[in-house]
């Protein structure tokens, strides 16, 4: 069966990732990119369905996420490292060219690689995430109800509370299983990513993602100019339908945009038949 889903580690950008992969080795290149707070288990369901589908699908742990890649400075998270691990990852799996496939964090961390290296990405998918420019005039005044949504993220910048919430005064995870399934993911997913964030250094390291945002980074991108897929849902707590639909204006190559009614923020676990279903089909046009 190819959607055996298999370990592995990967040496890029001078750190070890871990990773989940399927399907066959000479299969066309899939990356998946998870965000906050998942890890490859997120993408357990595309993995499969893409490996039966005939691809080769790799979902990497990205920085921060597995103990190999897990630099201590907040500045080690900037986006420039995470768009650098990115392509790293790409070169070690031989990946020339690739389809691109990308979730919350991981899902703009895709738009700017789309952005900069058009001639390595063959199509782009993105899960949830819209544009950031699109994202950035619902935040400066175009959707008031997005910067309502924005401030629990905010939250995440300031120093050493949000572990402490989020964590517990045990280290059990407790506030944030609080959070993920007040946003409607379910509790194996909850408990897996847990098990990760709840490890040394861990949660600073994800929450170091947030913190080395800077605010004026993104003004200056172009349009993405690949084939893309962009997937929102009306049940999402943290993206708003403003800047969902505002996407299309930020991309002038060929452009499908796909709404899943009721579902959360958490696409990939939680709608992931209905989620590979629109990336095969994507795929298969490109």
């Amino acid at each position: 069966m190819s959607g055996l889903i298999n370990h592995l580690e990967i040496d890029a950008n001078d750190l070890t990732f871990t990773a989940r992969a399927s399907g066959p080795e000479d299969g066309r290149r899939v990356l998946l990119l998870h965000g906050f707070p998942q890890t490859s288990w997120a993408w357990r369901g595309q993995l499969g369905a893409l490996a039966d589908a005939g691809f080769r699908a790799v979902a990497p742990d990205q920085r921060g996420y597995c103990a190999g890649a897990r630099p201590t400075a907040m500045t080690d998270y900037a986006l420039e490292h995470l768009l650098a691990d990115a392509m790293a990852i790409a070169d070690a799996l031989e990946m020339d060219t690739f389809d691109l496939v990308g979730h919350d964090w991981g899902g703009l961390v895709s738009w700017l690689v789309a952005t900069r290296y058009p001639d390595r990405v063959r199509s782009l998918t993105v899960v949830s995430t819209p544009h950031p420019l699109a994202l950035q005039h619902a935040l400066l005044g175009g959707d008031p109800q997005q910067a309502a949504r924005a401030k629990s993220t905010d939250a995440f910048r300031t120093p050493d509370v949000p572990e402490k919430l989020l964590l517990g005064a045990d280290g059990s995870g407790a506030g944030l299983a609080s959070l993920l399934a007040e946003s409607g993911l379910h509790e194996a997913a909850t408990q897996a990513y847990i098990a990760v964030l709840a490890q040394p250094g861990a949660m600073t390291a994800a929450l170091n993602w947030y913190r080395s945002m800077g605010r004026n980074e993104l003004f200056d991108l172009t349009p993405v100019t690949v084939p893309t897929l962009y997937v929102w849902s009306t049940g999402d707590a943290a993206f708003g339908r403003m800047a969902a639909e505002a996407t299309a204006d930020c991309v002038t190559g060929p452009y499908t945009f796909e709404v899943l009614d009721d579902v959360p923020h958490w696409i990939p676990e939680m709608a992931p038949v209905d989620l590979s279903k629109l990336i095969i089909d994507h795929l298969s046009t490109t």
